[in-house]
Formats: C-alpha cells, structure tokens, sequence
C-alpha cells in the first residue's frame, strides 16, 4: 500500500517536470511515510519541502501543485496540505477492505516481495568454536541470524547461509589436549589438568571414546607428560604459557598423525554436536566453511602476498604487520607472529576475501559483541586489498543473561560451567526461545526470563501471539460444530459491513505487514516483525472480546470471518518467518 502511494507521488512529480516547475534530473526519492497521528491521515510526505529550492518557488505553493497533479485514485479519500508544506494522504475505506481478499489469495506468500532483485548475500552466523556446546549465548546469534536469512529471502534475496567452522588454531589445540589428558586419566595416570584446559563433561566423553577404541596406545607416564612443564596459575605461573607447552609436549610425545586424530576426534565429536543441536533449533545451513581449507587451499598465503604486493606489510620485531591504521583502524595489527605462525586475523582477512571472491554482492556477518574490536581491522584488510568494505555489514549480538528463580545462570565454556542451548530448548521449548531472542535490537542486552518464557499468559509475547493464532481456529471449529458455514465469499462481498473501531484497527494493522517485512529485512532487524506481531494480536484479542463473530446475520458473519481469517493468515505467515510454530489449539 504504501509503494502504491508513493507510485502516485512520482507520476505527480513526473508531470511537474514535463510541465516545467522541476528540473527533469537531481530528483530525489520520493519519501512517504504513515502517519503517528491518524489526525493526519494515513500517509504524509515532505516532497514538497525537500524539492522547493529546485523548483524555486515555497513549499506550500509547491505542494498545491503536487497535490493537483496527483493521478486520481480509489485509493484515496483526500488530501490535505498542513504546516509548511506536509501532504498529507488520507485513504478510502475500501483500500484498506480490499486488503483482505489479498491476503486470502495470496495466502502464504502475503508479504513476500523481489525488492532484493536476486542479489547474492551470504549469512554468516554462530561459528562458535567446536570446542564445547552451544550455550544459550550463542542461541540469540543462531536466532538472530536465521530470521535475517529468511527475512532477506522473503524480499527476493538468494541467500547463502554459512557456518565458519573454527576448525583451526590455539583454541582447537587446547581441546585437543584437554580430551588426551582425560585419556591419560582414564588410563590410570595420575596428573594435574591445566586451570585453561576445558573441563566439561563432554571433554570426558570424547576421551572415554578415544579409549575405548584405542586402549592403552596413546598412554604415556604423567612424569614424562609432565616433566620441565612451566608452572600453572595455581602454582604462581602463567596459564597460557602453561597450556602452550602442554600442547607442545602433547605434539611431541604422539607425533603428527595420532595428534591429529585426537584433534579430529575432538572436533567431529562437538561439530556434530552443534548441527544437531542448531538443526533442532530450527538452523540449517547451506555450507559449513572449513577454516582449515583456507590453509590447504593457500587462501591465506595469497592474501598476504595481495597485502605484501599492495606495499601495505612491514617487519617490526621479527613478526609481520599489516598497516591497518591507514585505513581506519586503531592501530596496526599483527598477521605473523615472530614464530613464523599467522594469526587469527589473517585468517579472517582471507576469509572475507573468499567470501567476495565467491561473488557476494553483500556480506552479513553476524557475531557476539565480545568481537568489536574486529568490525573496523576486517574492512580496513578489505579496503587495502581493493574491495568496498561497504559490501560487508556486520551485527554485534549482546549475550542474552538468563535468569532461573531470579538467580543468573553462570556461562563459562572452558569451565563447562553453562547453561546449554539444548537445555534452554528442552526448558522453555523451540518457540518461546526464538521469540524472546529477537524481541530486542541484537545490540541490546537481553535478560531471558525462563518464568515468564514458560507462563501461560498475556504477559508472555509469543504465548500472547499464538494464541491469537489458536483462538481464530477455535471460532472456525465453533462455526463446524453450530452447522455454519465459513467458507468466505468472493472478493470484497460483505467486506463494507466491517465499520466497528476494531475492525478499522485491524484492516489498517493487516496492511502494514509487507512494509514491516520490507522494512525488518532491509535494516537487517527481526525485533520489527516480533513487535508487529504483538501488535496485530492485541488488535486481534481487543476486537476477540468486544465483538461475537458467529452471529446470525450472513452478511457480517461472512464479513468478519474474511477478517479473522485475514489475520490468521498473516499471523501465521509472521510466525514462520521467525522459525515459530502458529499452533490451532493451546
């Protein structure tokens, strides 16, 4: 509704150029926007002001002009010109009945539109690393990113969604040899386990494997596994040179082979884990990127040499650095150590590399706020390396802080004291978690309360939504069980009957929801689609209690049924946008 008003404003505008009053080019978009107050119809746009200087002449003067040149519509009821030059756009009641028919047409599709074109985006989104399970931390990532996805592909994106698999580097290393010093225990010795190793329970279980299918082969004494080991924190050492040296004697002691197979026992064991567990969540991907690939493959070595070739690295203190400080960053930053090892960043860069490379017209990078630091380092690589870090949007998501009996949860991974998305989803369920996840903008912080999550109540959004969803199919069993019959006439037959203030409310709100969608995926923010949602359904629940539907009168139990359905329809179409579930009974 609101492209076919502003459709009437460009014809408007067009006609004034042809005419003389506007310069035929430097025109601007034409900006129409609803109303706050309905006092002053249902659209308003500033054309009018922002286009006077072009046109020479004042405001109010040019949007009588705009106003006469409008092309006569049944859309609109009037127009008025107020306060310096506003056109403001009331619409006839019938454009906003003829709403309903539509969305019964249309049915699921109701909302969809190609305004993306068919451009390419690529989604990337959770890539925690496999070291553990995914805590309800990363579940607000996981939601988040997966209704982007969807809202991006409901305007006429092709979207890619992709996990990064962090299958790579120190922190893998660390579970590595976390899982064989539990072997080693398993095996009978008796040795201490490093403060920064993981300690979880699923650490034993990938061990207990391990050991069941290898015995006693990768066993060796505590005192030669310990032996010249730098102190550990508790004994009044460094916790990370510590765990440094037990994964070098770890290398050394089972050579490169028998390493790597617990290393990869390890990493299938918690990778498999999380699939599971996303797939369960209702998060699917389209690839599962292997950083590791981008060694094997020399994405990494070729994006060093761009940068090397570009004159944008420098030797300082044996290691190599990329003048990142050239581009917008803080401070330079380090893509080879002085041990000959790159950094995370390096990877990073050659990532986002193969990511345009693959022919992302657009990047969505989703990660956890902890990561800010990383947004300006990865588009001043992308801006050295000649690319537009335009293309790449990154969304910072805030860990949500979950609440049990009013006490928060602790959430440590290498402690493996956490509370785990699996638990979460088992606790609360699939739906009312997805929700709560994306009420808030993904930069805000987000308390979860796990009462009201569970609570059968208004009080309780998704409940409150659902079940606006469960009582429209309940009035349809009513009318089944009463003999009457609701199957809906053709087109706008009846639909002039619908002139309660309910009913206005709810054909006004049922006419927005393609704007919202457009809108929410646009500006990359789910939160708008959650928050439409409890709109429609106060709406719905308002209208619910002042009014019966299966009333005798044919013609308005025809008319409001059409309704009812009408908003079904686009309650349901808003739910499984977000991954939730529009049930018929509660």
């Amino acid at each position: 509704m609101k492209q076919q008003v502003k459709d009437l404003f460009a014809s408007a505008l067009e006609r004034l150029v042809a005419d003389g009053l506007l310069p035929g080019d430097g025109l601007l978009d034409v900006q129409v926007e609803r109303t706050r107050d309905q006092r002053h119809g249902d659209f308003s746009s500033n054309a009018a002001m922002v286009l006077a200087k072009q046109a020479r002449t004042k405001p109010r003067d040019l949007a009588a002009r705009l106003v006469e040149s409008l092309p006569p519509s049944p859309l609109i009821e009037r127009v008025e010109i107020a306060g310096p030059g506003f056109v403001n756009i009331f619409l006839a009641p019938a454009a906003y009945r003829a709403r309903v028919p539509k969305i019964l047409v249309t049915g699921p599709a109701y909302g969809r539109s190609d305004v993306g074109a068919g451009k390419r985006v690529q989604v990337e989104f959770v890539s925690a690393n496999p070291t553990g399970p995914l805590h309800v931390g990363h579940g607000r990532g996981a939601a988040y990113g997966a209704v982007v996805a969807d809202l991006l592909a409901a305007v006429g994106f092709r979207v890619h969604r992709e996990y990064y698999v962090n299958d790579a580097g120190r922190q893998m290393d660390i579970l590595a040899t976390s899982v064989w010093l539990r072997y080693l225990e398993l095996c009978g010795e008796d040795l201490p386990f490093p403060s920064n190793g993981y300690r979880g329970d699923y650490v034993w279980d990938i061990a207990a494997s391990l050991h069941q299918e290898h015995g006693d082969d990768y066993r060796y004494a505590g005192d030669q596994v310990c032996a010249g080991l730098p102190p550990d924190e508790p004994a009044g050492g460094d916790k990370e040179i510590h765990i440094d040296a037990v994964i070098a004697r770890a290398r050394r002691l089972l050579g490169d082979d028998r390493y790597r197979l617990v290393f990869d026992r390890g990493l299938k064991h918690i990778l498999d884990d999380i699939r599971d567990d996303l797939s369960r969540f209702g998060v699917d991907y389209d690839e599962w990127f292997s950083e590791r690939s981008l060694t094997e493959r020399g994405a990494i070595e070729r994006a060093i040499e761009r940068l090397r070739a570009a004159g944008h690295l420098y030797e300082r203190d044996g290691a190599l650095w990329f003048r990142s400080s050239a581009f917008g960053d803080q401070k330079d930053r380090v893509v080879v150590r002085d041990n000959g090892q790159t950094t995370y960043f390096t990877s990073d860069i050659a990532y986002h590399l193969d990511k345009l490379e693959r022919g992302f017209e657009r990047v969505v990078d989703i990660w956890g706020a902890d990561h800010h630091g990383y947004v300006p380092r990865v588009k001043a690589a992308l801006a050295a390396l000649g690319d537009d870090p335009d293309r790449l949007d990154v969304l910072l998501v805030q860990f949500a802080i979950l609440y049990r009996g009013g006490e928060r949860a602790q959430m440590s991974t290498r402690s493996g004291e956490f509370v785990t998305l699996r638990q979460l989803r088992k606790e609360v369920g699939r739906d009312a978690a997805r929700f709560f996840y994306i009420m808030r903008r993904c930069e805000q912080h987000l308390d979860f309360d796990l009462d009201l999550a569970k609570s059968q109540s208004a009080d309780n959004p998704v409940y409150y939504v659902q079940y606006a969803h469960a009582r429209i199919c309940s009035v349809l069993r009513q009318a089944a069980e009463r003999g009457m019959a609701v199957d809906p006439s053709p087109g706008e037959v009846n639909l002039e009957q619908l002139t309660a203030a309910h009913e206005q409310a709810l054909l006004k709100v049922l006419s927005r929801y393609p704007e919202v969608v457009e809108a929410a995926a646009l500006a990359l923010e789910p939160h708008q689609l959650a928050h439409y949602l409890r709109e429609l359904a106060n709406d719905f629940h308002t209208y619910y209690n002042a009014h019966q539907f299966l009333v005798e009168d044919e013609g308005l139990r025809d008319a409001r049924i059409k309704l009812i359905l009408a908003v079904r329809q686009v309650l349901r179409n808003g739910l499984d946008l977000i991954g939730v579930s529009a049930p018929e009974s509660m």
